[in-house]
């Protein structure tokens, strides 16, 4: 079959006993006639039309037009700006709102501390967002203190953090998953661009994030599980599924992530992810000696670096 067929044989599926003649005029503007042709394939769609019709229609792209091992991965938005930053938030709400159902779950391999933890009303997710637009965009020059974001911003994360938190969520960490926020806010003060006293604002913060997983996996009853791994290399990938859909995130640089929905890749990965379960220790589960272990270890860390920044001399 054609990948026109295959396009026009799902769109059909989706709208039912509803006219495909009305449908493809409707969504692409365009006349009767020239729907009829794309209909009897005597024209072919453009790849903008195929864009548009898979987003109108839900349609995942790499699962219809798979080739054998060839896939068609969706890459989110490079992010340059703030308001670039507020359509990523925007956009991964949207795409993660068909994960807001009970039986929806995710694994998150976390190399650095998950995003749902740094993103929100916390001065370290205001400076995660200062950091990563840095890193991203040639205005390095600009203080901690003098960046601004919007304060419509704060929904956009509140909507996303809220769909985390809401699904059963399991994660992987490792010894140096704090490593990079502890480092990037030494960084940044060694560099005078982030005071003495937002550092240890930020430094605390990272110290409740860390409590608030103690105290989280004390609960009675929690959708919540972690996970220590100390041979596997962690890459900050995600896996959002339910009995319907599965969504894979690859990361591509900083915030910006390859997206699969395909079954066959996405099952893959969760086969992979439940061996790595096997091999690491559940901390949810453990004994109170392994999970002081794990904690302590963390907040060692912290502290190390507070003492950094509280006995930094200017030489």
């Amino acid at each position: 079959m054609k990948n026109q067929e295959l396009l026009l044989k799902a769109i059909q599926q989706k709208v039912k006993n509803v006219s495909l003649l009305d449908e493809l005029a409707k969504v692409l503007g365009i006349s009767y006639d020239a729907s009829h042709r794309r209909i009897s394939l005597k024209s072919k769609f453009s790849i903008d039309e195929t864009i548009v019709l898979c987003n109108h229609y839900d349609i995942s792209m790499d699962t219809l037009f798979r080739n054998g091992n060839k896939y068609v991965l969706e890459k989110t938005k490079t992010i340059k700006s703030i308001s670039d930053f507020k359509l990523y938030l925007e956009k991964s709400a949207s795409l993660l709102s068909q994960y807001k159902s009970s039986d929806s779950y995710v694994y998150y391999s976390a190399k650095d501390i998950p995003l749902h933890y740094t993103i929100g009303g916390s001065l370290l997710s205001k400076f995660k967002i200062y950091v990563w637009l840095n890193i991203l965009t040639s205005d390095q020059n600009l203080s901690f203190e003098n960046f601004v974001i919007e304060e419509s911003m704060l929904q956009e994360s509140t909507n996303l953090v809220s769909i985390f938190e809401n699904v059963k969520r399991t994660e992987i960490w490792n010894d140096t998953t704090i490593n990079s926020s502890l480092q990037q806010m030494y960084y940044f003060y060694e560099a005078g661009l982030l005071s003495y006293e937002n550092a240890l604002l930020i430094i605390n913060d990272i110290k409740n994030i860390i409590a608030s997983i103690e105290i989280e996996i004390k609960k009675d009853t929690t959708n919540f599980e972690i996970f220590y791994n100390e041979l596997l290399v962690l890459n900050n990938t995600v896996l959002f599924a339910n009995e319907y859909h599965s969504s894979f995130f690859i990361p591509h640089n900083m915030l910006s992530y390859y997206v699969t929905s395909d079954v066959k890749i996405c099952q893959e990965e969760k086969e992979f992810i439940q061996n790595q379960l096997k091999n690491s220790m559940s901390i949810s589960k453990a004994g109170k000696k392994d999970q002081k272990i794990f904690f302590n270890r963390m907040h060692q860390k912290i502290e190390f670096y507070k003492n950094k920044v509280e006995n930094y001399i200017i030489e």
